[in-house]
């Protein structure tokens, strides 16, 4: 496992420093986590049994920041954290710019937690509310609010969205949990002390080339090796040594897991289909779709033979995600249950695509055909290797690479993938230097 949240950081100091330490305990096995700062009071804000003014929760986002830099400097693999502050909360222009600078909460990936009710606000033109527990602070123009996150993304690349009250509406376990945060990268929301292990398929892996000419996809070894991965995956929710007795816990009682794919762009350029175009995204959805009812169908099996996770309830039917599946295998969880409450994500593979000769990450375009890479050896020894793309190398086919491809096409990519995905998508969506800022700003509308 490498994907956590943090339990609830509540507004007092025993709170912050328990979940501080948790925190550290998390990092040094490797493990990456998000927060949610939106129970920590406004600056400001007076203390009355102190008699002194709230700091905010900006300023105790760097205690963690120091915490996962110390980790890392530790010999450790260098840390990895998000956090997330409601859109609501009085300190969210304070959040937004917090990191308009390179020296700064640098051990932070920062995302702004998006409410149905700031979007229809924004979409309507009416004043917006800053609350903490139910005190309006502060009524402002969303607009303004807006274009500020906007301004930060476009000079900055952060802060990220989340789609909160969508995250929750689509979740699985609507029923059992909330969700207010997700891991570092995005892909997987998760509630609080919440666990999940990912692992992704090597689409390279079943292109094989034909006699004559060109490649076929060989579907019936993908679709045979979906089910041996899942029962292996569920084996290591058992078999892993959690840093928290609460992540234990959480991960035990849903059995979660994200399983994705990576060399999707190296893949499906092999067999002709151009990253982004129609038959891309239609071969794309066939990919994702097989994925996702293999999987499932795999954890129904499981379910039978060893029994559904223990917060299983027939609600899990009525999650926006599970909607989307096609009826025999709704029909089947209805009546032998889930052995996992979550089986996709689509996580960047960064690392695993680096090591599997550097096949394109996730569901990502090749970054360039070549490039230089700083590879690090040792705590103080690193060297500059030459990277070639997999397809490139292997097959001769130069592929589309990101800055190639408009950033429409980009979502494109990322919208079909989310639609078989029941966790969430991390996708990076480049935007070229002929792209307006009223048409960046229409890409997150």
């Amino acid at each position: 496992f490498n994907c956590f949240v943090s339990g609830h950081i509540e507004d007092s100091m025993e709170s912050i420093m328990q979940r501080a330490s948790e925190a550290a305990q998390t990092m040094r096995l490797g493990g990456g986590i998000g927060y949610d700062f939106s129970r920590l009071r406004p600056e400001g804000d007076r203390i009355k049994s102190l008699d002194s003014k709230a700091s905010g929760p900006i300023s105790f986002m760097n205690i963690f920041d120091a915490i996962c830099q110390t980790i890392a400097s530790a010999g450790h693999r260098r840390g990895a954290q998000m956090a997330v502050l409601r859109v609501d909360h009085p300190d969210i222009l304070k959040f937004i710019h917090a990191k308009r600078n390179a020296d700064r909460l640098t051990g932070f990936n920062i995302s702004v937690g998006l409410t149905d009710e700031f979007m229809l606000a924004l979409q309507e033109h009416r004043p917006f509310e800053l609350k903490f527990e139910g005190r309006v602070y502060e009524t402002i123009n969303p607009q303004h609010l807006w274009d500020e996150i906007m301004r930060s993304t476009w000079d900055w690349a952060e802060p990220g969205v989340l789609f909160i009250d969508r995250i929750n509406q689509d979740n699985n376990l609507w029923y059992c949990e909330k969700i207010d945060a997700s891991n570092p990268c995005g892909e997987q929301p998760l509630p609080p002390y919440g666990a999940c292990l990912l692992g992704s398929f090597n689409l390279t892996k079943y292109v094989e080339p034909l006699r004559d000419k060109g490649f076929r996809f060989d579907w019936p070894q993908f679709r045979s090796d979906i089910p041996v991965v899942v029962r292996a995956m569920d084996n290591i929710i058992d078999r892993t040594i959690y840093p928290l007795p609460a992540q234990q816990e959480e991960a035990k009682n849903k059995r979660r897991m994200g399983l994705g794919v990576t060399g999707l762009a190296n893949a499906g350029e092999a067999l002709g289909y151009p990253y982004a175009s129609e038959e891309f995204l239609a071969w794309e959805s066939t990919v994702l779709e097989v994925l996702a009812t293999c999987a499932y169908d795999a954890s129904v099996n499981l379910a039978i033979e060893k029994g559904p996770f223990p917060l299983f309830d027939p609600k899990i039917l009525d999650s926006g995600f599970l909607q989307r599946m096609p009826e025999w295998l709704r029909e089947r969880i209805a009546e032998h249950g889930l052995r996992n409450s979550h089986l996709t994500s689509i996580a960047p593979t960064g690392t695993i695509s680096l090591v599997a000769d550097n096949v394109s990450g996730g569901i990502e375009p090749p970054f360039s055909l070549y490039y230089d890479r700083t590879i690090r050896i040792s705590t103080t020894e690193s060297r500059v290797e030459r990277v070639e793309d997999y397809a490139y190398k292997k097959w001769g086919v130069r592929g589309r690479t990101a800055n190639e491809i408009g950033v429409e096409d980009h979502v494109k990519v990322l919208t079909t993938a989310q639609q078989w995905v029941d966790s969430a998508c991390s996708k990076t969506c480049n935007v070229g230097d002929d792209v307006s800022f009223e048409d960046f700003k229409n890409v997150y509308l």
